[in-house]
């Protein structure tokens, strides 16, 4: 590992290290070495049940918005809501995963993230129809979830070698993606046999199968000999100094920006929809749009088996952005459905890698007292990103068209990271 920007800290043993090499097929399989082990096994089948629950959820909030009001204005005020409760407790929860037994932290906040659902279906049930009561219940259930998410993807160097993180790391976010792609089809199918209460009841039901879980972790305190610290502004400060001084955290952040800022056209995929490929039937280009990149990530996961033996995962990770801007580029100059369809499908692939190796070394390049902190700040970039993208994409398709506004982002961001890469060379000199 690149000395300058690795962590010293002892690594858990390998305790597969010495399985021969797959040959064949197997090579490109999905590495699943990771689930051999025990704690790492309760942590991931929990991310199975909720990653389709919490899509639920997802469509069911603004469904019920949208037929109490009959206007989008107040279901995109309603994901507003949601984002700055979860930018706040998602740096705070950082500081708090790194001042107290990880597993503690997620049994709380998975319990609170499943009352919260159960209030969800209590209001509905009720027939409150109040949007307020909605918007407050969302900002609440997405400040437990910035809680939620750096204690649980800080937990993940705890139970597996390093060796297997990127393995590990793909294993979770192909759940996530498949969640992406599963649950929002299971919503619209559900919603007219059962009804829409009863989808938050599912999501609150399955969160208690993930609280059981969580439950059956070992504990996961700070490592002896950490700084016993309290978790406030200050300790949130220090983790952002602590980026400020590893290039290869700051640049790995910065990659991701560039991708989703510069690269997610997805507030322009109701306008290609209607316009470009209106001819297909606007339903299904629509679907078909939202559908593809997940459905490459999905995809990209299944054959992740090459993952676990790349040591120089800071090229993994510039390859992988190059690979999304000009999939993002084709995209925009597609005037066919399914070859646009495909292209966003590779820049999902691209969208995988991506996440698997940014994750990995996160993990490996922090010290186990600032990973929390870390995944705390990974967790605002994720979710912020794609909204800026929202805003920036949105300027641009009205203002260039968005067919231009598309593949001039997919441009901007192949330049954009080769430049970034050239000019700093801890991204590209990275390796375990």
């Amino acid at each position: 590992m690149d000395t300058s920007e690795s962590s010293t800290e002892p690594q858990t043993p390998d305790p597969v290290a010495a399985d021969p090499p797959r040959r064949g097929w197997r090579r490109w399989a999905m590495d699943t070495r990771p689930l051999r082990i025990p704690a790492y096994r309760r942590l991931w089948s929990s991310t199975i049940v909720t990653a389709v629950g919490s899509q639920l959820t997802a469509v069911a909030v603004p469904k019920q918005i949208y037929d109490i009001t009959g206007s989008s204005a107040w279901v995109g005020a309603a994901s507003l809501a949601g984002l700055l409760p979860l930018i706040v407790f998602a740096l705070w929860g950082g500081a708090v995963a790194d001042s107290m037994d990880r597993r503690k932290l997620l049994l709380i906040t998975n319990s609170g993230i499943a009352v919260t659902s159960l209030l969800f279906w209590l209001q509905a049930f009720a027939g409150l129809g109040s949007v307020v009561a909605l918007m407050v219940l969302l900002a609440v259930q997405q400040a437990f979830w910035g809680l939620n998410a750096p204690a649980r993807n800080a937990s993940i160097a705890r139970l597996v070698p390093e060796g297997q993180l990127p393995a590990a790391n793909a294993l979770g976010s192909t759940v996530m993606q498949t969640g992406q792609v599963v649950g929002p089809l299971l919503a619209g199918a559900l919603i007219p046999v059962i009804g829409l209460p009863e989808l938050y009841l599912i999501d609150a039901v399955a969160l208690c199968v993930t609280v059981w879980a969580v439950y059956k972790l070992p504990t996961l305190p700070p490592r002896a000999g950490s700084t016993t610290r309290r978790a406030g502004v200050r300790e949130i400060a220090e983790g952002f100094r602590y980026i400020s001084m590893h290039k290869v955290l700051l640049l790995s952040f910065l990659a991701d920006i560039i991708a989703m800022v510069f690269g997610m056209p997805r507030a322009l995929f109701p306008q290609l929809a209607a316009q470009t490929f209106g001819s297909y039937g606007e339903g299904l280009a629509l679907g078909l749009l939202f559908a593809a990149i997940p459905i490459g990530a999905v995809l990209g996961g299944l054959f992740s088996g090459t993952f676990s033996r790349a040591r120089r995962h800071g090229w993994m990770v510039i390859g992988a952005v190059v690979a999304w801007g000009a999939a993002i580029t084709g995209f925009g100059l597609s005037g066919n459905l399914w070859l646009a369809a495909a292209f966003l499908a590779l820049a999902g692939v691209a969208d995988m890698v991506s996440m698997v190796f940014r994750g990995a070394i996160l993990l490996s390049a922090a010290t186990d007292e600032m990973r929390g902190r870390m995944q705390g700040v990974f967790t605002v970039v994720v979710a912020g990103g794609p909204r800026l993208a929202d805003v920036l994409h949105g300027t641009a398709g009205s203002a260039l068209g968005p067919r231009t506004a598309v593949a001039g982002g997919g441009l901007l961001v192949v330049a954009v990271m080769l430049s970034l890469a050239a000019a700093v060379p801890a991204l590209r000199r990275y390796r375990i």
